[in-house]
């Protein structure tokens, strides 16, 4: 597929220089304030804004680019490495009813956010592929508005896509619909009306409940799981990169393994929590601590995550051409 060159330059700046994007992601918000919870107020807004920044600094050097929010990472912004990008998030974070309709930040726009310097703008979609027509609609529909913006202002728009099904509680029960979930999503926001550039995905599996990374009962063979990385690579003509959802940095590593033994092809990958939430507590304690923590254990974690991304990505010039 084509794209500007505007577009292209800055898909550069978010890679690395094999064109893999091997970046880092620190725009939760909600998930954050419950981190820090043991501060209140404005020492809770501060602190949490002080550590991204901190993330910013010392994590860059190492990282391709870095997902950054407009309400505590502001001052993060001046911290990133001249060699690194920036994305930016456009989204209200979480949800506020079942329906987990997309919301935007007031006071944003595409155009601001490309003005505080943004390579690319995020937006996070929670999306479930069976439920009704009116629903969906509405989603799709925000989607292709901010693809418009993003369009008329020549920047690279990263659609990041969580499946969930209200149904559905029980993690074992949403492991077995998981593959069709994630990849149908998929296959829908590969349309061209989304405009999407790059899709940021969840793996089609649970790896908690999928055999060979769980000592438990599993729902998922291995051969399924092997195919469903293939359909996922299949379900898309878009670069996609993972998410780490989370799950300890072992656990990832060896799924982003397995995917390539699977044959799955994708760019990258966009790593949050694994990276840097272990050096959370610390700093609320001993910030001098929790910046020495990110100077060696984080950085270890960044570097020994780049090395199994340069082992299992593949560029996303394979699919993107100016």
């Amino acid at each position: 597929m084509k794209i500007s060159e505007k577009k292209f330059a800055h898909l550069e700046q978010l890679s690395d220089k094999n064109n893999v994007i091997a970046a880092l992601a620190i725009d939760q918000r909600g998930s954050m304030e419950k981190m820090f919870s043991k501060l209140q107020g404005e020492d809770q807004a501060k602190a949490i804004s002080r550590y991204k920044a901190l993330v910013a600094e010392e994590l860059t050097k190492y990282a391709s680019s870095i997902l950054l929010d407009p309400i505590y990472g502001l001052e993060a912004i001046d911290h990133i490495d001249k060699d690194a990008g920036l994305l930016m998030s456009y989204e209200v974070t979480g949800f506020r009813d079942d329906h987990r309709r997309l919301d935007l930040i007031e006071g944003l726009s595409v155009r601001r956010i490309k003005e505080m310097g943004a390579d690319a703008v995020k937006i996070l979609l929670y999306y479930d592929v069976d439920d009704c027509d009116k629903n969906n609609d509405i989603k799709k529909a925000a989607v292709e508005r901010v693809g418009d913006e993003c369009d008329a202002q020549d920047i690279p728009y990263f659609l990041e896509i969580l499946t969930y099904d209200n149904k559905i509680t029980d993690k074992k029960e949403f492991a077995k619909v998981k593959a069709r979930k994630v990849n149908e999503a998929m296959r829908e926001f590969s349309k061209p009306q989304y405009k999407i550039d790059v899709l940021k995905m969840e793996v089609p599996i649970d790896p908690y409940y999928t055999e060979g990374f769980t000592d438990g009962e599993f729902v998922t063979s291995k051969e399924e799981a092997k195919q469903a990385f293939l359909d996922q690579t299949n379900a898309s003509h878009l670069p996609y990169i993972f998410l780490s959802a989370g799950v300890p940095m072992d656990m990832f590593t060896e799924t982003l393994r397995f995917a390539k033994e699977a044959g799955a092809e994708f760019h990258g990958v966009l790593c949050g929590r694994a990276t840097w939430k272990d050096g959370v507590d610390i700093f609320i304690e001993d910030q001098d601590k929790g910046l020495e923590w990110l100077q060696t254990q984080g950085k270890e974690n960044i570097l020994s995550l780049n090395k199994v991304i340069e082992e299992v990505s593949t560029p996303w010039t394979s699919r993107l051409e100016k």
